[in-house]
């Protein structure tokens, strides 16, 4: 019998193979979300049931206790029916009133939903960390993360110009970029630095600097020289945001906001869409991060500026003991990069 090994493959098999490999892991993947979303919904429509049976007859815990032990002799080989996952499961409809199946709750792990039932308070906050959950492929100890750090609260607050330079809705999307304070905690400094140290520690620790950033945010260098007929000029930190097809100039200040920043902010951002940004990129815009800040006078100098930016403040401020324990350490997070040489790109203005 000849070995299959040895046979001679007609042209175009190992494509073929590939496809199809890709073929089955693709719809493994949808068979998991299927059953995963089916599960859920089943989840949620027994929670439904208990609220209206207490509603109707006042159930109390004693109930509940035994409809877990009932339920789990009638399925054993189910480790979802516990009493603990019961109350869960009122509150999870409780939370969600209306049916979940167009929601994006519906597409989450059940260990994402006791946490955004356990860590959020107001219904505004479980759908906009669910939404970004499902769309971002969060896991669960990064969606604690977030949710710890006060992601939502943050993301869009800094003061900008957007309204007034970008037009809708472009503005709101480049808002949604800028938060106001970013916490850079996860550097281990603590009060005033250099700025050159700052820079130097965010490049080291980039991982965690694009995870606080947000979602979509890629590198593309640190003190990025640019030529301008002869003139010397220097970016802290550029970035590109894949989602929304921009570069992002941000400039560091470990002090406090100073009017005369925003204007060589303005002149970078200028810059970089001028030699880097091409037709299918969206404009460029500019987010200056500093110590403290006097919103009304950041405002002021918006104002007259030509270029998007925004300006954010940079706090270190550590979570309470209790709340970092349930994070993941440092080994669970892909190492850092390493520091990098000064990138130059050459241009005019």
């Amino acid at each position: 019998m000849t070995d299959a090994r040895d046979l001679v493959l007609p042209s175009g098999y190992t494509d073929l193979l590939g496809d199809l490999k890709n073929r089955v892991r693709a719809a493994r993947t949808r068979a998991i979300r299927t059953v995963n979303t089916q599960l859920i919904e089943l989840y949620w429509s027994i929670g439904k049931t208990i609220l209206e049976r207490q509603d109707i007859e006042g159930w109390g815990s004693g109930v509940m206790g035994r409809l877990a032990d009932d339920l789990r002799a009638e399925f054993p080989d189910m480790k979802g029916l516990s009493r603990r996952n019961l109350f869960y499961m009122r509150g999870f409809a409780a939370a969600w009133a209306e049916s979940i199946v167009q929601q994006p709750v519906a597409q989450l792990p059940w260990g994402h939903i006791t946490v955004l039932l356990d860590k959020t308070e107001t219904p505004e906050q479980r759908a906009w960390y669910a939404s970004a959950a499902v769309e971002y492929g969060w896991s669960r100890n990064v969606l604690l993360n977030m949710m710890m750090n006060k992601s939502m609260e943050r993301t869009g607050a800094a003061p900008s110009n957007f309204m007034q330079q970008l037009v809708a809705p472009d503005s709101e999307l480049a808002q949604q970029l800028a938060k106001d304070p970013y916490n850079f905690e996860f550097l281990g400094l603590s009060g005033e630095v250099a700025e050159r140290d700052l820079e130097n520690a965010l490049t080291s620790r980039i991982t965690e600097t694009l995870r606080e950033l947000g979602p979509g945010f890629a590198f593309v260098g640190r003190q990025v020289h640019f030529d301008v007929d002869g003139d010397d000029f220097y970016v802290d930190m550029l970035f590109f945001n894949i989602d929304q097809s921009r570069y992002v100039v941000i400039e560091l200040k470990t002090g406090k906001f100073q009017p005369e920043y925003a204007g060589k902010l303005n002149f970078y951002v200028a810059l970089v869409d001028d030699v880097l940004r091409r037709d299918h990129h969206n404009e460029t815009i500019g987010i200056l991060i500093c110590g403290t800040k006097n919103d009304r006078s950041v405002r002021y100098s918006l104002g007259r500026s030509t270029s998007p930016m925004a300006v954010a403040a940079y706090t270190y401020d550590k979570l309470p003991p209790a709340e970092q324990q349930v994070l993941p350490d440092e080994g669970h997070i892909v190492a850092a990069l390493e520091w990098a040489e000064p990138e130059t790109i050459a241009g005019e203005a």
